[in-house]
């Protein structure tokens, strides 16, 4: 592992920020079908508006087989690496390993999922050995893989090898997800336990992927009580999003208390979004992540969805330059990709005009609910 960048460009007020990255990482990242060249576009965004000055770049390794398998099983480990080096699709087997349709099977994919997985624990890894305060991976947060299946684009579940390697040091890990989409791959790996408590804020509906992440879903076992889950309607803003953010993290903090913290920040949540479900900004989810930053415990950043790929680069950007305390100018920078952001050529996502469905008082009736589950966490 090794770092570049001035630690005396970090003054001993702020924040100690290690930031995962290598030209051949993001190469690797670019070829993921469902965002093609969307690492690029957020790295050079970062690098445009001179970020990377204030943090320290560590570059990553791809994790081994070995790595992989302290969550995901041996036989699926085996089959991503068969297809992978001959981009087979005809295997009758992949689809009982959830590869197919919304996990293509392209040749280098077991090589990707090694280089996603192998991030995420190198930034784990800075955070272990104290070399930073806050770790980031944009490029990780691949939060639907389960231990034997891909799914919805996910092929390796990053933010669970993450937690795994803080839990050598730390023994409550705090999981927070602020994704559209159900965080449903992480709680299923950690059902069990007390030592790691999940937090999932989302868009739940009828028919809309994966299903899962109920209020009424708390754990199981020695893990009832530490799945937290909190469903939410089409078209929420970042005023409201925040507030029930911030009753939920209160109650979290007080109940669980942890020592590290994981958090994905899938921008699939903004306004814009092909999604077209909820209508935030970065602005609304830079002040959930700063709620949690004031906590000052050892947070790893992991990125996600997001599918507008100039608008993930603008909010993953906007919230590197959050942690760091740094105001950005609107004007993006002229840089390889700014033709993707006419044609205002600003950094700003401006929330539309579809109306919040969500019901206030069914807001209230779920954030009473967790309070009361809260409770029972020891």
């Amino acid at each position: 592992m090794s770092c570049r960048g001035k630690s005396d460009d970090v003054g001993s007020g702020e924040r100690r920020v290690c930031y995962v990255h290598s030209p051949e990482y993001v190469e690797k990242c670019d070829s993921l079908s469902k965002v093609p060249n969307r690492a690029s576009m957020v790295h050079s965004l970062i690098e445009a508006y001179g970020l990377l000055r204030h943090v320290s770049v560590v570059e990553p390794r791809a994790a081994s087989t070995e790595e992989m398998a302290r969550f995901h099983s041996d036989s699926y480990l085996e089959h991503l690496h068969k297809i992978s080096q001959d981009g087979d699709d005809d295997d009758p087997q992949s689809a009982d390993y959830g590869l197919g349709y919304d996990c293509p099977i392209v040749e280098g994919i077991y090589d990707y999922a090694a280089a996603v997985g192998g991030a995420t624990i190198t930034a784990a890894q800075t955070l272990l050995d104290q070399k930073c305060d806050v770790a980031i991976n944009w490029a990780g947060g691949w939060h639907h893989a389960k231990k034997d299946e891909a799914s919805g684009f996910c092929y390796v579940n990053d933010a669970v090898l993450g937690i795994l390697k803080l839990r050598e040091k730390y023994e409550r890990v705090l999981y927070v997800d602020v994704d559209l989409h159900h965080g449903d791959g992480v709680e299923d790996a950690f059902s069990f336990t007390s030592k790691v408590m999940t937090v999932s804020l989302h868009k739940f509906s009828p028919g809309f992927f994966p299903g899962t992440g109920d209020v009424c879903d708390t754990g199981l076992g020695k893990g009832r009580w530490y799945a937290v889950n909190v469903p939410m309607e089409d078209g929420i803003q970042d005023d409201r999003y925040y507030q029930v953010f911030t009753s939920v993290m209160l109650e979290v903090l007080s109940s669980f208390n942890p020592e590290a913290v994981v958090m994905q920040l899938g921008a699939d949540t903004m306004a814009g979004d092909p999604m077209c479900s909820f209508n935030m900004t970065p602005v609304g989810v830079s002040k959930c992540l700063l709620y949690v930053l004031q906590w000052r415990r050892p947070t790893l950043l992991l990125g996600g969805g997001g599918y507008h790929l100039a608008n993930t680069a603008r909010c993953w950007t906007f919230l590197t330059a959050a942690v760091l305390g740094k105001t950005l100018p609107s004007e993006i920078p002229d840089h390889e990709f700014f033709t993707e952001y006419g044609p205002d050529y600003s950094l700003e996502i401006s929330p539309s005009c579809r109306p919040d469905r969500n019901d206030s008082k069914h807001l209230e009736q779920v954030l009473s609910t967790i309070k009361g589950n809260l409770k029972n966490v020891v």
